[in-house]
């Protein structure tokens, strides 16, 4: 009896002592996530950014206003 009941103990202290490590590996997995989609998100946010200015800038040159300025600016300095 006595040793069914030592197996018993070991069994369940093991048991929870795995449940315990699963717990903290998961919460490690999520923090390591958690932390990717910021950076991700930090990423896409800078990038959208980016292709706005270089939109303006693409607009800017290609606005027939601001050619013909450009093509007036080089007849005079001819």
């Amino acid at each position: 009896m006595f040793i069914v009941s030592q197996f018993r103990f070991c069994f369940v202290a093991f048991f929870f002592t795995v449940l315990l490590i699963i717990a903290v590996s998961l919460r490690n997995a999520n923090n390591r996530i958690f932390y990717e989609l910021c950076t991700y998100r930090a990423q896409v946010n800078q990038l959208k950014q980016e292709i706005g200015v270089k939109q303006l800038r693409f607009e800017s040159l290609t606005n027939p206003t601001a050619i013909q300025q450009r093509l007036d600016e080089l007849k005079e300095d001819s």
